[in-house]
C-alpha cells in the first residue's frame, strides 16, 4: 500500500480557479437552460423563497432592520414574527440595491434571483475544490468540484431562484473546515470560529454539525496535547465572534427567547465552555483521565445552563420546525422531515453518497500517515455527524452532500485512473460504468433532479396538474381595495409577493396558528366560515384550483367550504370577480353585510 503523505499545494492557484470556474460554469449552463421557463416568468419553487425576496423588499423600502416580522400575515394582529436572519438577506438585498442605481428595481430583482444563489454556488465550488487541492490533487480537485452537483439536496438550495438560507450554510460549513486544514491552531481556530459563527446567526439549524467541529477540534488536544489551541481558538472566536452577530442582528434586545434564532441562551453556553476550555488549557499538562473528566463536566454544565436559561427552547431549535404545525400538509414542509419519510428514490441520493464518501474517507485516512492521516479520521467523523442530522432533516443533506464531494472526487479520480490502465478498450470502458453505478446509484434522479424546473425543488409537494400564473392575479388585484386575503396556506407566500394585499397564513412554523385557522376555515361549514372572516375583516377569497392543498381539504371535508368552492357551488356570501372553471386562479369578493 502507497503511503500518502502531507505535500499541501499552495492556498490558492490559477489551475485551481480555473478548475473550479470550470465546473462552476458546466452546473451553471445546465440550470440556466434548464429552468429557463422558470427565470423568464419568475415563477418561484418554494414559499421560502418568495418569502425571502419579499423581506429584502421590505428591508429595501424602509422596514427596520430589527423588525423581522411580515406585517401582510395576519396583519390584524400586527403580523407575524418569521425570525429570518437579516444576515442571509444582505447578499439578495446589495445585488438588489447595487443594480438598482442602473435599472429599474423590477429588472434588479430579476436578475437578482439568479445570480446570488449562483454566486453562492460558486463559492462552496472553490471552497470544496481548495480542500481537495491542497490534500489530494489537481485531477481530485476538479472532480471534487463537478461532484457537488451530483446532490440533490444541494442543487436544490443553489439553483436560481432558490433564495433559502441553505446555500450560504453550505458554503460556511465548507469556509469552517478550510479553517480546520490550517497549520496554525490560532489562525486556523479563528478562521473555524468565525465561519462557524455565520452560520449560526443565519440558521440555528446547523448547531449539531458545529458542535460535532468543535469536539474535533478538542479530539485534536486530546490526540496531542500540544493541539490545544485549536480548541481554545475555535470556541474563543465562536463565542466572541456569535455575541457581537448577536448585537448586530438584534440590538440590545437580551430578552430575546426565540428558539429558532441564537439566542442569549446560547451566548452563555458558549462563554462558558470557552473560558473553562481556556482555563483548562492552562493548567496543562494534566493527567489524561482529569482532562477528559474536566471537558465531559463541562459539556454537561453548558447543555445544563441552556436548558434552564431557555426550557421553552428544548433541543434549542434543533429540529427545525419538523413538527406539521396544522392538520394538513403545506409546500416545503418535505424538506424538513426525516429521511424515512422520503420517496424511496430521494432517500437513496440523500443517504448513498455520503455512505460512499465516508468509505472512501476511511481508505484516503488508511492510505495516510502523520497530520493526513488524523485530517481524514476528522473528515470521517464529521460526515458521520453531518450523514446523521441529514437522516432526521432531509434539507439538511445539502451540508453533507458538499462534505461528501471532496473523497467522493478522489475515488472518482482514482478509478479513472485504474480504467486507463486497462490494456482492452471494452474492459475499461467496462470498468467506468460500473464505477459510475457503484458511486452513484441514483445518478439518475441527480440529473432529473437539476433538469427539473424550479418548482420541482426538494421538499415540495406533488407537482400540481393544473398551474396557476400569478401575474394576471396581480393585474386583477391593481387598484383594488387593500385587504385580507383567505388563501390556502401555500399559496399566502405568492399573494404577498405579487400584490400589495395580506393574507391569513404564510408556510412558515411560525404562522402555526394561523396556518390551523386558513387549514379549519376551509374544511367547516361554510356559515361558520362567514361568520370567522367576517369577523376578522377579510375582503377576499382565492385558490388555485389545481394545486394540491385544495384537494387535501376537500377529501377531509366533502362539505366544507373548500368542497363547495372547487365545485362550483360557491356560498352567496362569496361574489366572484374572476372567471371560474378556467383551472386558473379564482378570487372572490367577501359580502361584508349579512346575508
Amino acid at each position: 500500500m502507497n503511503i500518502r503523505l502531507e505535500r499541501r499545494r499552495p492556498a490558492f492557484a490559477p489551475e485551481l480557479y480555473a478548475r473550479a470556474a470550470l465546473a462552476w460554469t458546466m452546473i451553471c449552463a445546465l440550470l440556466l437552460v434548464t429552468n429557463m421557463d422558470a427565470i423568464a416568468n419568475l415563477r418561484f419553487g418554494h414559499p421560502d423563497d418568495i418569502m425571502r425576496l419579499q423581506q429584502v423588499r421590505d428591508l429595501l423600502n424602509g422596514q427596520n432592520w430589527f423588525d423581522l416580522a411580515q406585517h401582510r400575515v395576519d396583519a390584524a394582529a400586527g403580523g407575524v414574527n418569521f425570525g429570518w436572519s437579516r444576515l442571509a438577506d444582505l447578499p439578495l438585498a446589495a445585488t438588489i440595491g447595487f443594480l438598482s442605481i442602473f435599472m429599474s428595481s423590477a429588472a434588479a430583482e430579476a436578475i437578482s434571483v439568479v445570480v446570488v444563489p449562483l454566486l453562492a454556488l460558486g463559492l462552496a465550488v472553490l471552497l470544496a475544490g481548495r480542500i481537495a487541492w491542497r490534500l489530494v490533487g489537481e485531477e481530485a480537485a476538479g472532480l471534487t468540484c463537478l461532484a457537488m452537483a451530483l446532490s440533490v439536496p444541494l442543487i436544490s438550495q443553489m439553483r436560481p431562484l432558490s433564495l433559502g438560507d441553505y446555500g450560504w450554510q453550505v458554503v460556511l460549513a465548507l469556509a469552517a473546515m478550510n479553517g480546520m486544514m490550517a497549520r496554525n491552531p490560532k489562525t486556523g481556530g479563528w478562521m473555524t470560529g468565525i465561519a462557524l459563527a455565520l452560520w449560526l446567526a443565519i440558521s440555528v439549524e446547523g448547531l449539531p454539525v458545529v458542535l460535532a467541529i468543535c469536539a474535533i477540534a478538542v479530539l485534536r488536544w486530546l490526540r496531542d496535547r500540544r493541539d490545544h489551541g485549536w480548541p481554545v481558538h475555535v470556541l474563543a472566536s465562536l463565542a466572541s465572534t456569535s455575541a457581537v452577530l448577536f448585537a448586530v442582528l438584534n440590538g440590545a434586545d437580551f430578552s430575546m427567547n426565540d428558539c429558532s434564532r441564537i439566542a442569549p441562551a446560547h451566548l452563555a453556553a458558549f462563554a462558558l465552555f470557552a473560558g473553562c476550555v481556556w482555563g483548562l488549557s492552562r493548567l496543562e499538562p494534566l493527567p489524561r483521565a482529569a482532562l477528559v473528566t474536566a471537558l465531559a463536566s463541562t459539556g454537561a454544565g453548558c447543555a445544563a445552563l441552556f436548558y434552564f436559561a431557555a426550557p421553552v427552547c428544548g433541543v434549542g431549535g434543533l429540529s427545525g420546525g419538523t413538527t406539521t404545525a396544522a392538520p394538513f400538509p403545506f409546500s416545503g414542509i418535505g424538506a424538513s422531515l426525516p429521511v424515512w419519510q422520503q420517496s424511496p428514490m430521494l432517500a437513496v441520493q440523500i443517504v448513498v453518497p455520503p455512505l460512499i464518501a465516508l468509505l472512501a474517507t476511511l481508505q484516503l485516512a488508511g492510505k495516510s500517515a502523520g497530520w493526513l492521516r488524523q485530517w481524514w479520521q476528522d473528515y470521517a467523523l464529521l460526515l458521520i455527524a453531518a450523514l446523521a442530522v441529514s437522516l432526521w432533516t432531509a434539507r439538511a443533506g445539502a451540508v453533507a452532500g458538499a462534505l461528501a464531494a471532496i473523497p467522493l472526487g478522489w475515488q472518482i479520480s482514482q478509478w479513472i485512473r485504474n480504467a486507463r490502465n486497462m490494456r482492452r478498450p471494452g474492459k475499461r470502458v467496462l470498468a467506468l460504468a460500473g464505477a459510475a453505478l457503484a458511486l452513484l446509484p441514483a445518478m439518475p434522479l441527480t440529473l432529473l433532479a437539476i433538469a427539473m424546473p424550479a418548482q420541482a425543488s426538494l421538499g415540495q409537494m406533488p407537482k400540481p396538474a393544473v398551474s396557476c400564473d400569478m401575474k394576471p392575479l396581480a393585474a386583477m388585484l391593481t387598484g383594488a381595495q387593500a385587504g385580507e386575503i383567505l388563501a390556502p396556506v401555500d399559496l399566502g407566500a405568492h399573494l404577498l409577493g405579487y400584490t400589495a394585499h395580506s393574507v391569513i397564513a404564510a408556510p412558515q412554523h411560525q404562522s402555526a396558528a394561523q396556518m390551523r385557522q386558513v387549514q379549519a376555515i376551509f374544511t367547516g361549514d361554510p356559515s361558520a366560515a362567514r361568520e370567522i372572516v367576517r369577523a376578522r375583516g377579510t375582503a377576499y377569497v382565492a385558490l388555485c384550483p389545481g394545486h394540491t392543498e385544495p384537494a387535501l381539504y376537500a377529501a377531509a371535508a366533502p362539505h366544507g367550504l373548500m368542497a363547495q368552492l372547487l365545485n362550483g357551488n360557491a356560498p352567496a356570501w362569496l361574489k366572484p370577480i374572476s372567471p371560474a372553471g378556467t383551472g386558473g386562479i379564482q378570487i372572490w369578493k367577501i359580502a361584508l353585510t349579512p346575508a
